[in-house]
């Protein structure tokens, strides 16, 4: 396909030209290679970055080849496998706990629907965490997963540690590190060479620094980061690497869950995955910050939406934009993804931005899918 990412490359040296980001990386891909591939500022293709949230999907993938395999299953409760999460119980407005009305389950840590919370985005959670001194999961300190639950299982969507605890599913069950599983089994089969929860001095010369949305709408240096240190291999936020390496895991995604003649996923799992499993299930309005440094509030986006395994999903066409039952997310430092397998494209866009979902890097990512879709839409009227 004719792809012309002039448009794009103009978007992005715009971006930095107006101070939305520092440095930026997008890449464009199809079922057959990289339509697009373009950087801007003070990063190139081959920068890394903390891959946050965004490391989420890739954990799961981890998790679905052992569903698999029969050696877990998605209504399995999630203790038979990790005793130490019947110890959680579920935190009530007044600070006291109770346990929970049900078990929760695999499909619920995969889907948020488990009871678990975010720190940042739970107002109960936080005061708890600090009165009982526990740490965040951005600590690196295990001690965080402790935490209790802030909802009963299976009754609303609420945003929260949960891939952590799916990531530990996986060593148990696997009786290895996650980053030694990942290496093997996803990032290694899919090429996905600079993927790492442990950068090395080389990796880390290529990592861009973090900057933070002033007052004033400057960016500016920031002490916050990923430690160096860390207890726990963290599936939910813990790993990093290029734009081209996520690339190449939307690719493997796009074709069914194969890259290069090697398949780290059933046509049928892939299908599965991306379908809604919370139907019925409340997902907030608002994502309502209370940690303004770490994140801004997320407002509920105006079409219909559900939650995969692993995924969140558009459930509509967005006019000029993704099709339906595409799956995506993002990184908290503003990196952003999607796979739209009905379109057969999907792409991502990364910088290093406090805190998320800045308003000027959320316009540009706009643009830039859409001028994505626009362009796919000329290459394909010049071929027809």
């Amino acid at each position: 396909m004719a792809f012309d990412g002039s448009a794009i490359d103009q978007l992005l040296t715009g971006a930095v030209e107006n101070g939305t980001y520092e440095g930026v990386v997008a890449t464009v891909v199809d079922r057959d290679g990289v339509l697009y591939e373009g950087s801007a500022g003070t990063a190139s293709p081959d920068t890394m970055f903390r891959n946050a949230s965004m490391t989420k999907a890739v954990a799961t993938t981890a998790a679905l080849q052992l569903l698999e395999q029969g050696q877990i299953a998605l209504d399995q409760p999630v203790e038979e496998i990790l005793p130490e999460f019947a110890e959680l119980q579920v935190l009530e407005a007044d600070g006291s706990l109770r346990p929970p009305a049900s078990k929760a389950t695999i499909r619920q840590l995969m889907t948020h629907t488990a009871g678990l919370g975010y720190f940042f985005l739970n107002e109960g959670l936080l005061t708890y965490c600090g009165a009982n001194s526990l740490p965040s999961p951005l600590s690196g300190e295990k001690a965080s997963l402790t935490a209790p639950l802030v909802n009963d299982p299976g009754t609303v969507w609420e945003y929260g540690v949960n891939i952590d605890w799916l990531g530990l599913v996986v060593e148990k069950v696997s009786g290895r590190s996650l980053g030694a599983y990942l290496a093997e089994h996803v990032w290694g089969p899919l090429g996905m060479s600079d993927s790492t929860f442990s950068p090395s001095d080389a990796q880390r010369s290529r990592l861009i620094p973090i900057r933070t949305r002033a007052a004033d709408g400057s960016l500016q240096p920031t002490d916050l980061d990923l430690p160096a240190e860390f207890d726990w291999e963290a599936g939910g936020h813990g790993s990093y690497g290029t734009a081209r390496d996520y690339g190449r895991f939307i690719r493997g995604w796009l074709r069914d869950g194969e890259l290069n003649d090697t398949r780290i996923l059933k046509p049928e799992t892939v299908e599965l995955a991306l379908q809604d499993h919370i139907e019925g299930i409340p997902m907030p309005e608002i994502m309502k910050s209370c940690m303004p440094e770490l994140s801004n509030d997320v407002p509920s986006l105006p079409f219909p939406q559900g939650w995969g395994l692993g995924f969140h999903l558009t459930k509509a066409d967005l006019p000029g934009m993704r099709s339906a039952g595409t799956g995506d997310w993002a990184g908290i430092f503003n990196t952003y993804y999607w796979i739209d397998r009905s379109a057969g494209v999907g792409g991502a866009i990364m910088t290093q931005v406090l805190p998320f979902f800045d308003a000027k890097v959320v316009e540009a990512l706009l643009a830039f899918e859409v001028a994505v879709y626009a362009q796919l839409r000329a290459a394909v009227a010049a071929h027809g």
